[in-house]
């Protein structure tokens, strides 16, 4: 079974619209969708307020919501800015088998690599690695 973390721009994204794309990862089997409180915590500041922030809630009911574990330090070669940090820690802490992310800035560098044993994709591109 996959574990895979959800980044804050994925979860925005997948709240915002209703009948977004990304909301296929949660009905995909065999798979436990996990994220942070801090991923959580920024999509949802980002949302307007009404039906996209009650989607996002609705997703998060259905997905593990890992604490964020801040002692541990990034993997050799690993450099990411202050702010993204938290999300590689908490998928690495998670035990996630991959890390999803629409952040092309600050981990397209990673894209497609494993680090620690967790693969950083984009959604699309894990959902074109999965059955329909």
């Amino acid at each position: 079974m996959d574990r895979v973390f959800l980044d804050a721009n994925v979860l925005f994204s997948a709240a915002y619209r209703e009948h977004s794309g990304l909301r296929r990862l949660w009905e995909l089997e065999r798979v436990q969708l996990v994220t942070s409180g801090y991923a959580a915590a920024e999509a949802h500041r980002n949302l307007p307020e009404g039906e996209p922030r009650m989607r996002l809630e609705s997703l998060l009911a259905v997905m593990e919501v890992s604490v964020e574990v801040m002692e541990l330090s990034l993997p050799t070669g690993v450099d990411l800015p202050a702010k993204d940090r938290p999300i590689q820690l908490a998928a690495l802490h998670a035990r996630a088998t991959h890390l999803l992310t629409g952040d092309v800035a600050h981990f397209g560098p990673y894209f497609g690599r494993s680090i620690e044993g967790v693969q950083i994709l984009r959604p699309a591109e894990y959902l074109r690695s999965r059955p329909r």
